[in-house]
């Protein structure tokens, strides 16, 4: 910061302010909301602040919802098994693609990468079927395999980058000393990549945690098995919508994944800066 002007600094730190009041603004006004009595949220005209604050709808919402914690639970059960599958394809797949020369090699990752361009709802009438057929309605297995399969690509195509910034120099000194492609793999670019796969492996686990309400609703009429975006349904009725309630219930639901966001900031940070400088 030190080779920029005063104005230019102004500009920045101006630009900074403007991007993270737009990222936060949701969530603050999500806890203001959940502190406000229901009568007060439907007030007009709407009062941003108010005199009677009160956590009682973080209390009430446990009555309102008896599943409550159950359906996080499912959310976050759903999300890491996600994840772990998805990297597991992810760390080989995106290995070949940035050391491995192959036909039709960039071709087929554009193939990949194209599935993500298809929204989820266009392809939930074939999904069903094969849900159906393979007999996995009504299980977790319903809303893991479809968001393993749209998760892969992005993954593939993220670590890929971050491979490829890994001096081939370390391989070929292990290869001389007789190490396998698969040893090299496990023991000298797993370990370097450490940042990289942390940024892939969060971004995977953030997708999935945010994306099943479509999945579930489509494939899963169990309750016991819903995860978080469905329960919160049951905040809705027939006159009218808790919510208080509700927002009070998506902060709780969306604290594991800020806690997983917060433990791992200096490994993504890490991970995204060396990932950002071209060699």
């Amino acid at each position: 910061m030190d080779r920029y002007t005063l104005l230019q600094k102004i500009g920045i730190y101006f630009g900074i302010a403007v991007f993270l009041t737009f990222i936060l603004l949701p969530f603050f006004e999500m806890f203001m909301t959940s502190l406000k009595p229901l009568n007060h949220i439907l007030r007009a005209p709407y009062q941003f602040w108010s005199d009677d604050f009160s956590f009682d709808a973080y209390t009430r919402m446990w009555e309102r919802v008896p599943l409550l914690g159950r359906y996080i639970w499912n959310s976050i059960f759903i999300a890491t098994t996600v994840t772990i599958i998805a990297m597991i394809v992810i760390v080989p797949a995106a290995y070949a693609y940035a050391r491995l020369d192959f036909p039709f090699k960039t071709q087929s990752l554009g193939l990949f990468l194209s599935v993500n361009m298809f929204a989820g709802a266009v392809l939930l009438i074939p999904l069903y079927k094969l849900m159906r057929t393979l007999g996995l309605l009504n299980t977790y297995w319903a809303m893991i395999i479809p968001g393993v399969a749209f998760l892969i690509p992005t993954g593939i195509w993220l670590l890929r980058g971050y491979l490829e910034k890994i001096p081939k120099e370390m391989e070929e000194a292990a290869y001389m000393d007789g190490a396998s492609r698969l040893y090299t793999l496990r023991r000298v670019i797993l370990p370097l990549a450490g940042p990289g796969l942390v940024v892939v492996a969060t971004t995977v686990f953030i997708t999935a945690y945010a994306q099943q309400y479509l999945f579930a609703v489509t494939f899963n009429s169990n309750g016991n098995l819903h995860p978080l975006p469905v329960g919160l349904l049951q905040f809705i009725g027939y006159q009218n919508v808790e919510w208080n309630m509700m927002m009070a219930a998506a902060l709780t639901g969306i604290t594991p994944v800020l806690l997983v966001f917060l433990f791992l900031q200096r490994y993504l940070v890490a991970g995204l800066t060396a990932g950002a400088v071209k060699e």
